[in-house]
């Protein structure tokens, strides 16, 4: 049961100085002969370090789109204008996905949502699917997991996110957010797009509902924003989480990349170009 997955952008730059990287994530998982995408960072990046890490994303007939924000989704249009694409492609998103997403400041309002529409999807030959309520066995051995149990009431989106919702600004708590859990011979491997329900939640509600061993984690946490009191009790969870490898990303942020690393061995930036095989 081989398992590659491939970090195709993030923040960071990895060893392959011929790679870019930009603010945002994109993963192609590999299992079993069929290839997945997880987000698509915010432009065309994704594509490019794909060629120069001789991989194909093209032969990928899913995308799943982790939430509605510009850095993980931007790369959609591109993906589905690109004369390489072979097959019609599937998006795998949660119901509330194509949300008006903004951020707050005072009286400064920015947009950081989607920059497509789901007419605009169809229109480009492809197919919307919401994912199913809590956990959705898209392939075998390929979780979706959404609807997650808030049992670490430290954890709580930043007021300054919001949606959208008849005319008025909403507290954005990312009812939207999905993950993805890979099954391996060695375990589940969890890989996380930001983690704004939190990081601690969402492998609770991942070991709640499939039972099963967890090899090791991959993603953002979104640490960036978090107080000390969260930081702590995270770094505290992590450290304690049976696995074998827990590789940050994209908006875990340098404070919190610096205290997980000091914390244990098991911790790594998963930077852009870095792969986890197993199996």
């Amino acid at each position: 049961m081989g398992v590659v997955i491939t970090t195709l952008v993030e923040n960071g730059r990895g060893e392959h100085l011929g790679l870019t990287c930009e603010h945002g994530l994109s993963f192609l998982i590999e299992k079993d002969g069929q290839s997945f995408l997880f987000d698509t960072g915010k432009s065309d990046t994704f594509l490019n370090n794909a060629k120069q890490l001789n991989l194909d994303p093209f032969r990928a007939q899913t995308i799943i789109l982790s939430h509605g924000h510009y850095d993980h989704s931007g790369g959609v249009p591109h993906f589905l204008k690109s004369p390489f694409r072979r097959k019609e492609v599937e998006l795998v998103v949660h119901p509330h996905f194509f949300r008006a997403k903004y951020s707050t400041d005072g009286a400064r309002t920015e947009f950081l949502g989607n920059g497509f529409t789901r007419a605009e999807v169809e229109a480009s030959k492809g197919r919307i699917r919401f994912a199913a309520p809590g956990v959705d066995e898209i392939a075998p051995g390929v979780y979706v997991i959404s609807d997650f149990d808030k049992t670490h009431p430290e954890e709580q989106a930043n007021p300054r996110f919001v949606f959208e919702e008849a005319g008025q600004l909403v507290h954005d708590t990312f009812a939207d957010e999905l993950m993805v859990a890979v099954e391996t011979d060695k375990g589940l491997v969890l890989i996380l797009g930001c983690a704004h329900p939190g990081i601690m939640n969402m492998i609770d509600t991942v070991k709640a509902r499939l039972h099963k061993t967890i090899y090791a984690v991959v993603g953002g946490t979104h640490l960036v924003e978090a107080d000390d009191r969260r930081m702590t009790s995270t770094v505290s969870y992590l450290k304690g989480l049976e696995c074998a490898a827990i590789g940050v990303s994209h908006c875990t942020g340098p404070k919190a990349m610096a205290a997980l690393e000091k914390a244990d061995g098991r911790f790594f930036h998963n930077r852009t170009g870095s792969s986890l095989r197993i199996g």
